[in-house]
């Protein structure tokens, strides 16, 4: 009778054992097996939330910041030129605008035929990231305004990110003792600094082209045209331009 009960036994634990083993293939391995498929579906996700940003970043933009295009405006135009389509749009006002590029980390966006609007998400020291947006108006002659922000559209002083911005001179070569007086002259009518800014869509650089000659007389402009240098380009080191 002992050892009747000793194999009844024997039995039942291997029978036990075999319905462990059967439970732990088809429940819990296969949640051990998800659970590392989310870590790496996360990591996935990780790497490539930056992609995502710039896009997200401009659709989330409050409308305060943006007087031309509403938050569908700026969703259709990201689902156009994904879609491969033109993305033209019909603005607050009626008119066409539409997106011209779109990276991960950049957009231009033509609001009116004769302005522009660039965005460029910059990368700072310790992994966060500012916003730099630079909005440029050609009436006739074009001029830009540059600001940075928050990733969630708070304003940053300009000064944080930008040690100095160009002054006239800047753009200007000094000129040798037999041209001083013909530069002089002309440059005496160039009173007003207007500039074109652009950010670049293939690396983190800022040029500045000097368009003040645009406006002045032609004959004033030709004589000091020879003396502009080329366009001033600042590159980000990190923290700031």
């Amino acid at each position: 009778m002992k050892k009747i009960d000793k194999l009844r036994m024997s039995r039942y634990a291997m029978v036990w054992g075999m319905l462990f083993s059967a439970l732990w293939l088809f429940a819990v391995a296969p949640l051990q097996a998800q659970t590392e498929q989310d870590k790496v579906l996360a990591e996935q996700g990780t790497k490539t939330q930056v992609h995502q940003e710039a896009k997200k970043i401009f659709v989330n933009m409050p409308d305060s910041l943006s007087p031309l295009l509403t938050a569908v405006n700026r969703a259709d135009c990201i689902d156009f030129l994904e879609s491969k389509m033109k993305a033209k749009v019909e603005n607050r006002f009626g008119r066409e605008s539409e997106m011209t590029e779109l990276s991960k980390d950049y957009i231009r966006v033509q609001m009116t035929p004769q302005s522009t609007w660039q965005m460029k998400l910059l990368a700072t020291s310790d992994t966060t990231q500012v916003i730099c947006t630079v909005s440029t108006a050609c009436a006739p002659v074009c001029d830009s305004n540059i600001q940075f922000y928050t990733t969630d559209w708070k304003e940053l002083p300009i000064s944080d990110f930008i040690t100095a911005m160009p002054a006239m001179d800047d753009f200007f070569e000094t000129p040798d003792s037999a041209a001083a007086y013909e530069y002089n002259h002309a440059r005496l009518q160039a009173d007003m600094l207007l500039m074109k800014i652009d950010l670049s869509a293939s690396d983190n650089t800022l040029t500045f082209t000097l368009t003040t000659p645009e406006y002045m007389e032609k004959e004033t402009a030709d004589k000091l045209k020879p003396f502009i240098r080329r366009p001033i380009v600042y590159t980000w080191k990190g923290e700031k331009f």
